[in-house]
This record gives structure tokens, C-alpha cells and sequence, in this order.
């Protein structure tokens, strides 16, 4: 293979790569996500270890999710999501200095990154995952708005072992739907988000509820959701 093909070769894999990754971005503007790569992966361990597949998951509309839990995962995820463009600089510098100090680092991802990490990439943290995070991290804050990255990161998180979503969390762990979870309930989920296959929402140990105690008080500090946020 001569050097003008290599080169012909690469153009086109990056054309493809920018196509197809836009075109994704603006199709699920639109599109209910059904499946994720987490959920993907997380079934295949099931499989290698000769578990039975478990995957609960099904999309309801934003309207359909209590309006109680966006307020919760804000307060305890990312209380400046309706006014940062994707990221936090303030929490990243925040983070950097902290995690001097540290043993185990702490992140210091918005919602929006989160989001495009659950529905575009893998789970397992490295500088390329990372940079292609930041590439879809953009992508989703120039193409949706606050109000969709919500909906999919609401119907897209990891939220209990073999658990995604709103609808399938307020099923096996409260046994009611979405749009039917109090308050307590959100800030409970929201407390296990962190890790939420160590931490169950739906049998939660005292430092859960520690946690929900402090969420709540959170929630009474964010702005009622969705604000207009200037882009």
C-alpha cells in the first residue's frame, strides 16, 4: 500500500468517524435511547460469568419522571448543569486541588459528561475514553438542549445492579413508576449514583440515608428545572 492510499485511507475512516458520530448525535436529538454500551457490557459479564442476563430498562418521556428527581441529581451530581456548557471548571479546579490531598481521586464529571459517556462509550476510565467523552461531551451541548441531555441521562444511568433508568429503578426498588416518586425517593437514588451497584437505593444503609438527608437540603438550593440557560 503506496503512502497517497494510506493517506486516502485515513481522510476517509476521519470523514466517516465525524459523519457518523454527528449524525448519531442529532438522530438521538430525537430518538429514545433503548440501549447503551454499559447495558451492553454489563450483560456479556453476566454471560462470562454464567449469570442469568438481567437488564431492566425501559424509556418513558421526560414527562413521565417524577419532577422531583432532575432536582435531586443536580443537587447531588451537578448543581450548576443549567449554566455551564458541559463542563465545570470551577468543580474541575476544585477537584484538582483537592485530589492533591487525596488518596483516591475524586471526578469531578458534569451530567453532560456523564450522559455522553453512558450513551456513546465504554465504562473503563482512560485519556482516549476521556478525550472521545469531551468530543461527545460538545457534540450533545451544541445539538441538545438541557432539557434532552435530562431526559436521556435520566433513561440512560446505571442505577442499580442490571438497573437503567427511572422507570426500571422506581419498578424494582420502590415498585411504583417514574412519575410517581416522592421526593425522599429521588434523593435516595440520587445518593446511590455515586455506585450505585454497591449502594441500593431500595434497601439503603444508614450512610444512604446520610446522604439523603443532605440532598434534600441541596434540592432546596437549585432553581426549579429546566432553567433557560444561555449557551
Amino acid at each position: 500500500m503506496n503512502r497517497k492510499r494510506i493517506l486516502r485511507y485515513i481522510r476517509n475512516l476521519i470523514i466517516f468517524f465525524f459523519a457518523s458520530t454527528i449524525l448519531s448525535v442529532v438522530a438521538l436529538r430525537f430518538i429514545p435511547v433503548y440501549i447503551t454500551p454499559l447495558m451492553v457490557i454489563r450483560s456479556v459479564e453476566q454471560l462470562v460469568k454464567g449469570e442469568k442476563v438481567a437488564m431492566k430498562h425501559k424509556w418513558v418521556p421526560k414527562e413521565k419522571i417524577s419532577r422531583h428527581l432532575p432536582m435531586a441529581v443536580i443537587a447531588s451530581e451537578d448543581n450548576r448543569f443549567a449554566s455551564h456548557n458541559g463542563f465545570d471548571f470551577k468543580e474541575i479546579s476544585k477537584a484538582i486541588e483537592e485530589n492533591k490531598k487525596r488518596k483516591k481521586a475524586r471526578g469531578a464529571s458534569t451530567i453532560s459528561q456523564q450522559t455522553a459517556k453512558n450513551v456513546f462509550l465504554w465504562p473503563s476510565s482512560s485519556w482516549v475514553r476521556k478525550g472521545f467523552e469531551v468530543y461527545f461531551t460538545v457534540l450533545i451541548e451544541l445539538i441538545w438542549d438541557k432539557e434532552r441531555i435530562m431526559e436521556v441521562y435520566l433513561n440512560s444511568i446505571e442505577m442499580g445492579d442490571g438497573i437503567y433508568g427511572a422507570e426500571a429503578v422506581a419498578k424494582a426498588h420502590f415498585h411504583t413508576t417514574a412519575s410517581q416518586l416522592t421526593r425522599k425517593q429521588c434523593a435516595l437514588i440520587a445518593a446511590s449514583l455515586p455506585n450505585p451497584r454497591k449502594y441500593n437505593s431500595g434497601k439503603p444503609s444508614p450512610y444512604m440515608y446520610k446522604r439523603q438527608r443532605k440532598i434534600m437540603y441541596l434540592m432546596k438550593c437549585v432553581p426549579t428545572f429546566p432553567e433557560k440557560a444561555e449557551k
